[in-house]
């Protein structure tokens, strides 16, 4: 585990922080794909953990949730919208295209089972010093989390700092094949910056230390 900021680690999962989950306090936020569970339980093997949370139910992000869970005994806490899939396992209905190939190959090789949602989180709920902010668009039921204290930022995936093909590092919004509404990403882009966050942790790329990244790419994107 890296540590980000006070009681936050970073668990890389895959090589390049490609896809990444996250300790804040007791509580584990996202769990790769199926095959990351036993990188994240060799991580968190000296760690408490009370809590596994969701920013988001899909594939590269609830893979190991199920095995975390039952292994760990912890229940499972994601948003309303988001439950159905976290509980079904069946995670890419909501991309604008299903039957695409690559989104095909995330439901076969990388969702894992589903696994009953205990508790769902609100905007202003509160995942132990982190506030639940709701940041949907690359799905519906998309949440963040952010410590005001310090500005720190659980993205997930409303923004990413990765290209997913080259693996570039750069901030952007997720890939469109994988986005539900485009727009509606971009309204949860206004939304982030309005929370002037110092920390931006997300599921795809290197932590980012913004110093107006977040203002350059909503001009980009105008």
């Amino acid at each position: 585990m890296i540590e980000i900021a006070k009681n936050v680690f970073q668990i890389p999962l895959m090589p390049r922080n490609s896809i990444n989950c996250y300790v804040i306090e007791d509580v584990l936020v996202d769990a790769g794909i199926r095959s990351s569970a036993s990188r994240i339980l060799k991580a968190i093997r000296h760690t408490k953990i009370n809590t596994h949370v969701l920013t988001h139910a899909h594939a590269d992000h609830q893979g190991s949730s199920r095995e975390i869970c039952e292994q760990l005994n912890i229940p499972l806490w994601t948003s309303e919208i988001e439950k159905a899939n976290a509980e079904s396992g069946k995670v890419i209905y909501e991309y604008p295209d299903a039957s695409h190939f690559i989104a095909r190959f995330q439901q076969r090789f990388w969702a894992g089972k589903g696994y009953p949602v205990s508790n769902t989180l609100k905007e202003g709920d509160r995942v132990g010093s982190f506030t639940v902010v709701d940041t949907p668009g690359h799905s519906r039921g998309h949440i963040s989390f952010f410590r005001e204290e310090d500005r720190v930022l659980i993205a997930g995936d409303a923004l990413v700092n990765m290209n997913l093909l080259t693996t570039r590092v750069g901030l952007n919004l997720p890939p469109g094949i994988f986005t539900t509404d485009r727009e509606q990403a971009k309204t949860s882009l206004y939304k982030i910056q309005a929370l002037r966050p110092d920390i931006i942790c997300f599921g795809h790329g290197p932590v980012l230390y913004n110093k107006g990244q977040v203002e350059e790419l909503i001009e980009k994107l105008a």
